[in-house]
């Protein structure tokens, strides 16, 4: 329903049931649950700001949670749709976790790493894992988009999975080659998928 908000940061809210930030807009003041990263990332208030979004309906009232990146706010989607992970513990993970470490854990299959975040056992981890690997990885059978100008001795798998990757998180293929090519370049020679992507990212977030 929405994509996201942009207007002024009025307001931040840190209690027991969460972190907040109101955004004023066409004369609406949105609260949006945000996690203590983007809480702390905003120094000041009365400021414009664009927030991405993800609404939240359940039986007993509607939310709003809010990311100030916007691959975050797709990790949050693809996180909360494992069984067994609601908004509460996607947002922790977020806050825990960089979004790319996140996907590193996910493709090297590293559950251990998950059990770092507050009320993540093994058992869920493993869950997590293994739901997630299977969301992030589904575009396995897509041709992989052509990136030119990359070194013969850059681990062609590596490249395929970031692109898998960036794919299910809803980039356009053209956004996902011109970040590929831009980010190879500034890595060490087989750099990881992690790798790849974290760069990939952050080109990705300087665009929107």
């Amino acid at each position: 329903m929405f994509d996201y908000i942009k207007g002024i940061i009025t307001n931040k809210t840190n209690s027991s049931k969460g972190t907040y930030l109101t955004v004023e807009t066409g004369g609406v003041g949105y609260l949006l649950e945000v996690t203590g990263r983007d809480y702390a990332e905003i120094k000041e208030l009365n400021i414009e700001g664009k927030v991405y979004t993800v609404l939240l309906h359940r039986e007993d009232k509607m939310s709003l949670c809010g990311f100030l990146h916007r691959e975050e706010r797709d990790i949050f989607n693809i996180l909360i749709s494992v069984s067994g992970v609601g908004s509460k513990m996607a947002l922790t993970l977020l806050d825990e976790f960089q979004s790319s470490e996140l996907i590193g854990f996910v493709i090297e299959g590293n559950y251990k790493e998950l059990t770092r975040a507050k009320g993540v056992g093994p058992k869920l981890a493993q869950k997590i894992i293994l739901e997630l690997k299977d969301k992030l990885m589904n575009y396995q059978t897509n041709e992989p988009v052509k990136v030119s100008g990359l070194s013969a001795k850059q681990d062609t798998q590596a490249v395929e999975d970031a692109q898998m990757v960036l794919v299910s998180l809803g980039y356009e293929r053209e956004e996902i080659k011109n970040a590929i090519a831009k980010s190879v370049p500034l890595l060490k020679e087989n750099a990881s998928a992690e790798e790849i992507l974290k760069e990939a990212l952050k080109v990705l977030s300087a665009n929107v």
